[in-house]
């Protein structure tokens, strides 16, 4: 996949710090997984927030992972698509379960794996019966057929139009990260949305700095190359979301709704 847009950037000293464009304020979202009740207290944040010291440019990015795990699935889905207030642009990536959501609608025999990986939760927010182990073919392909009955349109469109990536100033915004030593313009599309062990490792000047999901983490994560905001928000009731403007880092969390963390 040729990314044709991104510019080249020059490796940039240790410690320096990296610039999103004046007037623009990014709340970068890390992974829902069906906990619209989380979303819906976070967007009440993010707009108190930005009430708070208003700025041109209000941008929402949404990292990934709205799909399985959590028991809110439909109605976290119609909250993304209904956005934050006017006022707020946003963008909407593609996470790892996104990408098997629609490996499913391809194959449907992965059922069980997708199932055991979260998928489970998914179909019982649209009302899907979960079959028990041992499926045929057959009823695998008939499951799929259910849920797309169930999904109203406009959810699937949504997800059809989730984007790779997302670029602004010096950060670029992805699901997993990236792979590092290799061009932006030459990464592989599975490592925006699977990569783990080989980019948390990498200590190495990106030249852009990473604002990344995926990998669960007790709190945000500011290192000199990337930004981690995971904080397994189906499991741990945690949704948080960096909040980047100028050169400032900091972070709103649902366990801390009365104002914003530096980092």
């Amino acid at each position: 996949m040729v990314l044709t847009f991104l510019e080249k950037f020059k490796k940039k000293p240790r410690g320096k710090l990296y610039q999103l464009p004046e007037g623009w304020r990014v709340y970068a979202v890390g992974d829902i997984h069906g906990r619209a009740d989380l979303l819906e207290k976070l967007h009440q944040m993010i707009v108190r927030d930005s009430e708070a010291e208003p700025v041109k440019n209000n941008l929402a990015i949404y990292l990934g992972d709205y799909l399985d795990r959590g028991p809110l699935v439909k109605e976290t889905l119609d909250l993304l698509i209904s956005g934050l207030p006017s006022g707020f642009k946003a963008e909407y990536l593609r996470g790892n379960h996104e990408e098997f959501f629609f490996r499913f609608l391809e194959d449907p025999v992965i059922l069980e794996l997708w199932a055991v990986l979260g998928g489970r939760s998914t179909l019982m927010s649209y009302g899907v019966r979960v079959p028990g182990s041992g499926l045929s073919a057959e009823r695998a392909r008939q499951v799929r057929q259910e849920l797309l009955e169930a999904m109203p349109k406009k959810h699937l469109e949504f997800l059809m139009n989730l984007k790779p990536f997302y670029q602004l100033g010096e950060y670029f915004f992805v699901h997993a990260g990236i792979r590092p030593r290799i061009p932006l313009e030459n990464q592989k599309p599975e490592d925006f949305f699977w990569i783990r062990d080989d980019f948390l490792g990498s200590t190495d000047d990106h030249g852009i700095k990473i604002v990344h999901g995926h990998t669960i983490s007790e709190q945000v994560q500011n290192y000199s190359n990337r930004i981690g905001v995971d904080t397994g928000a189906y499991a741990t009731g945690i949704l948080s979301c960096a909040v980047l403007e100028n050169s400032g880092i900091r972070f709103l969390s649902t366990k801390h709704d009365s104002g914003s963390t530096k980092l």
